[in-house]
């Protein structure tokens, strides 16, 4: 793939940026020292492979060495490996296969928990801290009309599902119904008893 070692390029050059020259980080980093985590994608050809040390991380896409953890997900999934109390639930899912050791897995996800992902940060070198931040804030506020506008659009469709084409019942409708399926069940069994009664005589 002839962009393989562009790609890995620029993800060892962000991840030792957001992870390796944040000193606060570093009590997280040591558990990784000497490590070797080889992710699979399910969108590319080759794996990537990551191998921690004191000074960096680095990150290639062969490696003849030995590794510590496999890790097979595909790329919708790694936005949810910021949050360390998704691990599990992802692993349980289906969505994240984990082969080999995975304390490895957990102290990566552990540290990109702990790592402040502030994205005008990282733009600021190329563009500058005014435009960064600028930029930062159209995509946050962006995101956050996005989100809005997803809600109305679930709640208007669910209104109009309920309400306008009566494709389904509204919660008073569901509530009346199952209180008369009770009532008829309570009268039917009532009858039955006194059916019972009767035939006993």
């Amino acid at each position: 793939m002839p962009f393989m070692p562009l790609m890995t390029a620029g993800i060892e050059t962000a991840l030792n940026k957001l992870l390796w020259q944040d000193k606060a980080l570093r009590a997280a980093r040591q558990r990784l020292y000497g490590k070797v985590l080889r992710i699979i994608l399910q969108e590319l050809n080759a794996p990537l492979v990551m191998v921690f040390s004191e000074q960096q991380l680095d990150v290639v896409a062969q490696w003849d060495g030995e590794v510590d953890c496999t890790v097979v997900t595909r790329l919708s999934v790694l936005p949810s490996l910021q949050d360390r109390s998704q691990l599990t639930r992802l692993i349980r899912q289906g969505d994240l296969e984990v082969q080999g050791d995975i304390q490895v897995v957990q102290s990566m996800v552990a540290l990109l928990d702990l790592a402040e992902i502030d994205p005008a940060e990282m733009l600021a070198p190329w563009t500058g801290d005014v435009v960064a931040e600028g930029l930062s804030r159209v995509v946050r506020n962006g995101g956050q009309f996005l989100k809005q506008q997803l809600v109305r659009q679930h709640q208007n469709v669910s209104q109009a599902i309920t309400e306008e084409w009566r494709l389904a019942p509204g919660s008073l409708e569901v509530a009346w119904f199952t209180e008369e399926a009770q009532a008829l069940n309570t009268a039917v069994e009532n009858l039955s008893q006194r059916l019972e009664k009767l035939e006993a005589k």
